[in-house]
């Protein structure tokens, strides 16, 4: 059974902070979570270091600043939140390690926060506050690209959930298990993808189409083995090439609500220094790394 008790939202008060919202309310109303909202002011040493200040100057720029940011955040998603008991704090230094100290200290048991990019540049880029916290972070993390855009609150649902299948890592069964429980909460259809190597992936002269469905079959009959001890049934994709792409594809074409993913160490799409970041910047729905 899932339970998520305790949900952190970090916000910078952008659009895309406001778009990420709805899903938060979405989340901590179906769980009856306790939302704790995060701001992190970064320490004015590592903004302004190469700036002059008197002692007194500093003080002032540092108390000023500080309390224009608790306004901010005491004022922020006040109405859209309303409904729910919220804990606002406010820490200053750096966000992605202030993020992973609360999650540690706290217990909390989601992280909530959009990914962003910038003008064309937008799919390459997730934030590296995100990816520092991605990286660091030992809890389920929800994130999104295009949150400035996010549908309002009212038809957002979960319906569909796709699970990204790892078979090399040693985190697959979690993985799967996590997002059968999430699928189970919401009575949603769980579908598993699984991305093998393509073509261009290998040499020419060792690679061919019986290869390839050699490949495709090993990868059914372990996924097949893997439903079995777990006691899932859920519809299967596999297609070769580029696993952030073929994820994509797999999610466009289920019509999924979320995509769930694993973060480890292991050698394959799931590990998060290889495609993991490329995998959340084209999925088409949230993210939750698990």
């Amino acid at each position: 059974m899932l339970t998520l008790k305790k949900i952190l939202f970090p916000v910078d008060f952008s659009d895309r902070a406001i778009g990420a919202a709805h899903y938060v309310e979405a989340l901590t109303g179906r769980f009856n979570a306790e939302l704790t909202l995060m701001h992190v002011v970064e320490s004015a040493d590592y903004l302004y270091g190469t700036i002059e200040f008197g002692g007194a100057a500093l003080n002032d720029f540092h108390t000023e600043r500080m309390a224009h940011s608790r306004k901010k955040l005491d004022e922020f998603l006040v109405d859209e939140l309303g409904h729910f008991q919220v804990r606002r704090v406010l820490f200053e230094g750096d966000p992605s390690r202030v993020i992973t100290d609360y999650v540690e200290r706290e217990g909390i048991d989601m992280v909530m926060m959009p990914s962003h990019g910038f003008g064309p540049f937008r799919r390459f880029i997730i934030g590296s506050v995100t990816a520092k916290v991605l990286h660091d972070v030992h809890v389920p993390v929800w994130t999104g690209v295009h949150m400035e855009a996010a549908p309002p609150l009212e038809v957002i649902g979960c319906r569909n959930v796709l699970c990204g299948v790892d078979l090399s890592s040693e985190q697959c069964e979690h993985t799967v298990t996590w997002a059968a429980s999430m699928a189970e909460e919401y009575g949603a259809k769980l579908a598993l993808v699984h991305a093998t190597p393509a073509v261009e992936t290998w040499p020419a002269k060792a690679f061919d189409t019986e290869m390839a469905q050699s490949f495709m079959a090993a990868a059914r009959e372990e996924i097949t083995k893997l439903q079995a001890k777990l006691g899932t049934n859920a519809m299967v994709c596999i297609a070769g090439g580029d696993p952030a792409t073929v994820i994509k594809h797999a999610a466009e074409q289920h019509e999924s609500d979320v995509l769930v993913i694993g973060r480890g160490s292991s050698e394959g799409f799931n590990r998060l220094r290889t495609n993991a970041y490329g995998i959340i910047r084209q999925s088409p729905c949230p993210v939750i790394s698990v």
